[in-house]
């Protein structure tokens, strides 16, 4: 006996059903909607990371998080995407991380940054750079630099971590997720965390902040804070030299150590700045739901009222 097909002439299907489309956006160029797509259903949009010095700085504050959904796009359409590039760092200090803009002009989402880590105060920037102690022996600290700079709503970072300057440890810069740590020895601090995200499919913390270089040989670096932050000079985790944020995480660059003359001999002093990751931009557009075929009725009811079917 055949199948009843509720009243229509033909097969009884089931729908076809397509994954959302997940693009992750790595360089400055245009993006082009899915031809069916009427709003993006999720963005995350990350700034670069900041860079530190040679020696005695502070880490790189991780860029600047920011996420958005329900973004009204026009179907088939290119939007301009700009990456930030990572800070750079010189022997006098670091260098903020760019900006990162996802240009829809529905609602247009700019992540600042990462601040600078120096010697002595941190830079301001999506997530703070951290601050560095080298030369300074007077008493009192010298501050990370501020987070959730220019400020939105949720904060895109937080600050970065101060100093105690008569120490020469330096402050680890600041993450998404949280601050970096203070240096209140020798030693520099860890870079603050960044944040997991599940918009690819699979959980990735992105966007930490770079560990603080150490006094000298003989007091390491900060680890570098989860989330592409690197490692400052000396760190347990690291080599010799301080290591580059991760790329295309927003990353903070890590600190270098300060190699100070005996009792703080350096044979190991970091040789190099290292860099702040550069940023990156991720889009997910609503999945395209297809009807081909005859349908039943009672097919047409269920995928109906599953959410399943389109017009």
């Amino acid at each position: 006996m055949a199948q009843a097909n509720g009243g229509v002439i033909g097969p009884v299907n089931d729908p076809v059903i397509q994954n959302e489309l997940v693009t992750t956006v790595t360089a400055t160029g245009t993006f082009t909607t899915g031809a069916a797509t009427t709003n993006i259903t999720e963005l995350l949009v990350i700034g670069g990371g900041g860079g530190s010095a040679v020696s005695g700085s502070g880490g790189g504050g991780g860029g600047g998080y920011r996420t958005a959904s329900c973004i009204s796009v026009c179907a088939s359409t290119g939007y301009t995407m700009t990456i930030g590039g990572g800070g750079g760092g010189t022997p006098n200090g670091g260098a903020a991380g760019e900006n990162s803009v996802a240009a829809f002009p529905s609602n247009p989402i700019t992540s600042a940054g990462g601040g600078a880590g120096n010697f002595g105060t941190g830079g301001n920037g999506g997530s703070g750079g951290g601050a560095g102690a080298c030369g300074f022996e007077s008493p009192g600290n010298n501050n990370g630099g501020s987070g959730n700079t220019p400020p939105t709503s949720p904060a895109q970072g937080s600050d970065g971590g101060g100093a105690q300057r008569n120490q020469g440890g330096s402050g680890g810069g600041g993450g998404a997720t949280s601050a970096g740590s203070f240096a209140n020895s020798g030693n520099g601090a860890s870079g603050g965390a960044g944040t997991i995200s599940c918009i690819t499919g699979s959980p990735v913390r992105r966007a930490g902040g770079g560990g603080g270089g150490g006094r000298g040989n003989g007091h390491h670096g900060g680890a570098g804070g989860p989330g592409g932050g690197g490692c400052g000079n000396n760190s347990p985790t690291c080599n010799t030299n301080a290591v580059n944020g991760t790329a295309n995480t927003g990353g903070g660059g890590g600190g270098g150590s300060a190699g100070l003359p005996s009792p703080y001999p350096a044979p190991t002093k970091s040789t190099t700045n290292a860099n702040g990751g550069s940023g990156v931009i991720i889009i997910k557009e609503p999945e395209v739901k297809t009807a081909s075929g005859i349908w039943s009725i009672e097919s047409v009811y269920e995928n109906v009222k599953d959410g399943n079917w389109t017009n």
